[in-house]
């Protein structure tokens, strides 16, 4: 779901949101869910091996259970495009990947989350983060040359800890392996995840289970360290 406008103030307090991306059918909604994201992502850029017709991203997104978003992930898209999808699909916020300026971004009437993508030619993180400030998050991804998300690349997660005002949702190369290290060094708002939950290019119920419950032992864990630093001695 979109992050209200305050979170982060107390990141000890707050529980990790999941997103899993490249969903393509509704049973992977529903699996998702029970694993415990808080959002599904719905591709909607043709390149992409795991894009929807509007028919189908429309019967996943009536799938999706209650209080799980649906996210419509976008690459430069055509204005048109963008309003038949909120039209017929009805997400709950969209997330935009390409180089859409954020005059475009906002002029939805839905919130929206913006993509940066890190290790490429222009990492002023604070200055690109600033030019959107109208977003309600900010979602850091590998840069690629070719690819616009989904690369299963990481980045230098140290990157990510520039001070964001923007509630921060860490993607790239996370697996159900590396996400407590990632945890570990960077204590994001939301994770975002497709490649690494699968197998064969298709979604893996298993990794997506392990992915979702590896997300809440090490925000867990980070939590039961941090009140025992805190007794008094």
């Amino acid at each position: 779901m979109p992050p209200p406008a305050d979170v982060g103030k107390h990141p000890l307090l707050m529980r990790t949101r999941i997103k899993i991306c490249g969903i393509t059918d509704p049973e992977t909604a529903r699996l998702a869910a029970q694993a415990g994201a808080d959002a599904i992502g719905l591709v909607f850029h043709p390149p992409s091996a795991r894009a929807l017709e509007l028919q189908r991203a429309a019967e996943i997104s009536r799938a999706a259970a209650p209080f799980v978003a649906a996210v419509a992930v976008l690459v430069d898209p055509d204005a048109d495009l963008v309003r038949e999808i909120i039209a017929r699909v009805a997400p709950a916020c969209l997330q935009f990947h390409g180089d859409e300026p954020p005059e475009f971004c906002a002029s939805f009437g839905l919130p929206y989350v913006k993509a940066l993508r890190v290790g490429g030619d222009d990492d002023d993180l604070p200055a690109r983060e600033a030019r959107y400030a109208s977003a309600r998050g900010i979602l850091l991804d590998t840069a690629h040359a070719e690819l616009a998300g989904g690369s299963g690349a990481a980045f230098d997660w140290q990157l990510a800890n520039y001070g964001a005002k923007l509630p921060l949702i860490l993607a790239g190369g996370l697996t159900p392996g590396n996400i407590g290290g990632a945890l570990a060094q960077v204590r994001p708002y939301g994770v975002d995840v497709s490649s690494g939950v699968e197998s064969g290019g298709r979604k893996d119920a298993e990794k997506i289970r392990r992915f979702c419950g590896a997300v809440l032992h090490a925000k867990t864990s980070a939590k039961n360290s941090s009140s025992a630093t805190a007794l008094p001695q």
